[in-house]
């Protein structure tokens, strides 16, 4: 999607300025149910993203806020965009002291901590109704320095190890560990001619994977207390065990991808193995694709220390300036009570971060009617317990934030693959700007 000229206003150029005091005085310690019975009839504005599956936004938008909005006298208004105009558009609103009531990301926003209202009583709200929220969420989305939730995370989106089954049987590998992964992307690409599909770009996806293998490693972003930790043995381990795989099993086209580059990959039978969600393989079964069948799903794969991987966290925001407060917690609040539907609608793609709104999670993983084999999904049903968020072991800060969005650590990864700088001097050159970030955003108070 084209962004507006109106709207160009980049991330980057937000993160420089987030350090300036608040724009606007906020409302916050609204109650959660309206404070009048019978009040005028109220409007609510939505932005979030176009959902890959579609017909999850045909669910949202046609059925469930429709119905809320009759059962509260109140006219819903979504805006659904393109995933990479969502920061443009919130930069935007920010500016103006305007826009919507509710703001939606794929992952948690604490650089705009600011802006926004203080989450809590929705998060406590929704563990008094549905019960203990999963642990991420609170890592996801509280700042234990300024002792304020900067958002509410409805969903969490794992990322799973996707592979074309018939290659790896025929190379006979499982492809269940990163060494396993190594020596198998390499016989593959002998016999095969296809190559492993791992990132090294300016974009998600890379990011997500370059997490995944830092975790794996033993090595990590930041400490539990928050602090920085990138410089490190095992982040050097990572960065020559990626060089060899970069070497040995890929090609340069993953220098240069986009957030769909993978799934293209994949889904035009010209790839081994990604790390994604399951947009590839739900893509395959929507479109009737033969290679659908071939391609699986496996838990993340561990390393040397430990199996885990990132997920994303979908977080909603609401605005000290959104025009009504109130309304957009209450529609959070009953959003979550009907999170199973909204599971279904997005055919597994959206996973509760209160559990115990889906009781029946794993049996509906292994059981899909439109997988091939119908328990395809049934790793998603523990995904939990192999993946975590982008800071562990900390929380997900603003520090974290700005490292992840401005691809600092997929770059370190793809100059150290491409002998453009030495692994030590792509981590040294990495590490400098982790602690220039640091630094900036412990003067801002903020971590």
């Amino acid at each position: 999607m084209r962004h507006s000229p109106a709207l160009r206003v980049s991330r980057r150029s937000f993160l420089k300025a987030a350090g300036v005091a608040a724009m606007a005085a906020g409302m916050e310690g609204h109650p959660i149910v309206p404070r009048y019975a019978k009040a005028e009839p109220k409007t609510l504005k939505i932005l979030q993203w176009k959902h890959f599956v579609p017909g999850y936004d045909t669910w949202f938008n046609d059925t469930y806020v429709k119905t809320w909005g009759a059962q509260h006298d109140t006219r819903v208004l979504v805006d659904n965009i393109g995933l990479a105009d969502l920061h443009d558009h919130a930069a935007a609103e920010i500016k103006a002291q305007h826009g919507h009531d509710l703001v939606m990301f794929t992952s948690p926003t604490p650089m705009y901590e600011d802006q926004v209202i203080d989450h809590r009583e929705i998060h406590e709200e929704c563990e008094r109704q549905y019960g203990r929220a999963a642990d991420l969420v609170r890592q996801s989305t509280y700042n234990p320095t300024t002792h304020k939730f900067f958002g509410f995370p409805y969903s969490y989106v794992p990322l799973p190890i996707n592979y074309r089954k018939d290659l790896w049987d025929a190379v006979g590998v499982v492809p269940d560990t990163w060494e396993g992964i190594r020596r198998g992307g390499r016989s593959i690409r002998q016999s095969h001619g296809l190559p492993l599909g791992i990132g090294l770009a300016p974009e998600i996806d890379s990011n997500m994977t370059a997490l995944a293998i830092l975790y794996a490693f033993g090595a990590s972003v930041q400490d539990a207390d928050n602090r920085p930790t990138l410089q490190s043995k095992e982040t050097l381990e990572a960065l020559k065990f990626v060089k060899a795989l970069y070497v040995e099993s890929m090609t340069d086209d993953v220098l240069t991808w986009n957030e769909a580059s993978n799934n293209q990959l994949m889904l035009a039978g010209q790839g081994s193995l990604t790390l994604n969600a399951i947009s590839i393989t739900r893509t395959a079964e929507n479109k009737r694709m033969p290679v659908g069948a071939q391609i699986w799903l496996a838990r993340a794969a561990p390393g040397p220390v430990r199996r885990l991987a990132p997920n994303l966290i979908q977080t909603y925001i609401i605005w000290k300036f959104a025009e009504n407060i109130d309304g957009a917690k209450k529609f959070l609040v009953d959003y979550i009570g009907q999170f199973r539907q909204g599971l279904l609608a997005s055919a597994l793609f959206n996973l509760p971060c209160f559990p115990q709104t889906v009781p029946d999670l794993e049996s509906l993983c292994a059981h899909d009617a439109q997988a091939t084999p119908p328990d395809k999904y049934k790793i998603l049903a523990d995904a939990l317990t192999w993946s975590t968020h982008l800071g562990y072991p900390g929380s997900t800060n603003a520090a974290i934030d700005e490292i992840f969005n401005t691809w600092l650590l997929s770059s370190m990864f793809a100059q150290a693959a491409t002998g453009k700088l030495l692994p030590e001097e792509a981590l040294h050159q990495a590490n400098t700007q982790v602690q220039r970030i640091f630094q900036t955003w412990r003067e801002r108070g903020k971590v």
